[in-house]
């Protein structure tokens, strides 16, 4: 069921930037932030998690999320979408439909008994593997499952997060470094600029949320966090 409708980039980050508040996914919270398992302190939360269970909505974003892996990756370059346990699942079930591939899913870690496997379904020696994840901050839990992969003969040279922070330069770096291209479709900037056009929040709580964004780590040590991401 290859979708191939190519809106601009611009207008899909905007739609689901529109979709993320529509289903209450984003939280702004400036006064009482929030305190994430890296130990950075972020007035701005995201629960992607929660398209799964929009059918319209999560058609329309694998109608995006195809589109751009075809006009930004090419048309013939993938043999299986992989998913991450556990957010990345749905959607590489949803994206592979959407591109006519198989699916696997990578386990975070090998379950411990019987084949001791980390890679669930039937991966080829030498796929081409595209790797989906809801989102990602700095890749790190995305280059844990590209790592598995790999190690298992896989290719991966490309991967696909629906929403992307796009405010950690070492996310950049990670994926240059993993010789790994992102796609997304959206960033925290476009959630913002929905904020502001709607007036979901006085100005003084949208300037907070793009004080952090322009500087999240020294936002986040002001308020008692880490003032830097663990590798």
């Amino acid at each position: 069921m290859t979708s191939a409708s190519f809106a601009e980039p611009q207008v899909m980050a905007d739609l689901m930037a529109r979709m993320l508040w529509e289903i209450e996914a984003v939280h702004f919270s400036p006064d009482e932030p929030y305190k994430l398992s890296s130990g950075l302190v972020s007035p701005v939360y995201i629960d992607c998690r929660r398209l799964i269970s929009f059918p319209r909505i999560r058609s329309t974003l694998m109608d995006f999320a195809a589109a751009k892996i075809m006009a930004e990756a090419g048309f013939e370059q993938f043999d299986c979408v992989a998913g991450g346990e556990t957010a990345g699942i749905p959607f590489a079930a949803f994206l592979a439909e959407r591109l006519d591939l198989p699916m696997i899913y990578c386990r975070k870690k090998p379950k411990g008994y019987g084949k001791n496997a980390q890679i669930e379904g039937h991966m080829p020696e030498g796929a081409r593997v595209l790797v989906i994840e809801d989102l990602t901050t700095a890749g790190g839990s995305m280059f844990n499952f590209i790592d598995a992969i790999r190690n298992a003969g896989g290719i991966v040279n490309h991967g696909m997060a629906l929403f992307y922070y796009d405010i950690f330069a070492e996310a950049g770096k990670r994926f240059a470094d993993g010789g790994v291209d992102l796609h997304y479709i959206a960033t925290w900037q476009n959630v913002l600029a929905v904020a502001r056009e709607k007036k979901l929040f006085d100005d003084k709580a949208l300037d907070s949320v793009a004080d952090f964004l322009d500087q999240p780590m020294a936002w986040s040590k002001a308020r008692g966090g880490v003032d830097r991401l663990s590798a």
